[in-house]
């Protein structure tokens, strides 16, 4: 990996970023391309002032994925090592263009339907991810732990959603499903100008949604083997950052939720040596 590439995913995502230091260091590389990728599309929504250019954008990426377009790669920090990464490991093209597809929901202002289809975008995307990043580091024991997979990425996103919270709703994006909403007693409308009762209550709704999938992954995740743990890793997180929302919903609303960076570094590092024991 270009170390500008580097630099770039260490400052846009952290967590996955520290994660890659605890895998092996030949797929060290392979991992940081693949979350880098995903940094950068998750990115494309600040770098843009129309939808259609973000799908545009994500049209560069399918084409490149299926080398309809090859030479695009080059000069591309991200592009020639995922690129590489796929190929090397026998990437499925399908959980990229899955991923992308979902991806298009970022870059308009629709509310989320349901519950549903929020796990579905969940799975699409941060599973996606755990899954892909299994099969470079093992690929015969990824298959076997893909349900755990989508469990986790379901925990991690959700989490990362009330973390953005305050983006997402100065941006006017309302990615708390509408049926969650209307149980509290809110609506996309009023969930992204109030900051009411019913908007705390969308939070714990939120929060409880994620701990409900981040329970059912760690049930299973006592079985992880070893190899894939460096997958599952921002995982170690997921429970602290939804601690940090409890009681503090009205913050959480305009300020999302953080963890001290030196804990963040003790968790994940208790992890990596211990697993989910």
């Amino acid at each position: 990996m270009d170390a500008s590439a580097v630099a770039t995913l260490r400052s846009a995502d952290a967590d996955r970023y520290l994660a890659t230091l605890y895998a092996p260091e030949q797929k060290r590389g392979a991992l940081q391309a693949l979350f880098a990728f995903n940094a950068e599309i998750a990115g494309i929504r600040d770098r843009i002032t129309q939808p259609l250019t973000g799908e545009m954008r994500l049209q560069w990426w399918r084409d490149l994925i299926d080398r309809a377009n090859p030479e695009a790669a080059s000069g591309h920090p991200t592009a020639r090592p995922l690129l590489e990464a796929i190929d090397r490991y026998a990437l499925p093209k399908s959980a990229f263009h899955n991923y992308l597809d979902a991806r298009v929901f970022d870059l308009y202002d629709d509310p989320m339907p349901t519950r549903g289809d929020l796990e579905g975008y969940c799975g699409e995307t941060a599973s996606a991810l755990i899954q892909l990043a299994s099969i470079i580091l093992d690929a015969e024991a990824a298959s076997s732990n893909a349900e755990l997979a989508g469990r986790a990425g379901c925990a991690q996103a959700i989490t990362g959603l009330i973390r953005l919270l305050p983006l997402h709703r100065a941006r006017g994006q309302c990615y708390v499903p509408k049926d969650i909403l209307s149980a509290v007693g809110s609506s996309p409308e009023e969930f992204l100008r109030a900051d009411d009762a019913s908007a705390a209550k969308a939070v714990t709704a939120m929060r409880a949604l994620a701990l409900e999938h981040l329970a059912a992954f760690e049930v299973g995740a006592p079985t992880l083997p070893q190899s894939l743990r460096p997958a599952f890793l921002p995982l170690a997180l997921t429970r602290a950052y939804l601690g940090r929302t409890e009681g503090r919903e009205a913050i959480v609303l305009g300020q999302g939720a953080d963890v001290a960076a030196w804990r963040k570094h003790w968790l994940m590092l208790r992890r990596a040596m211990r697993g989910w024991a």
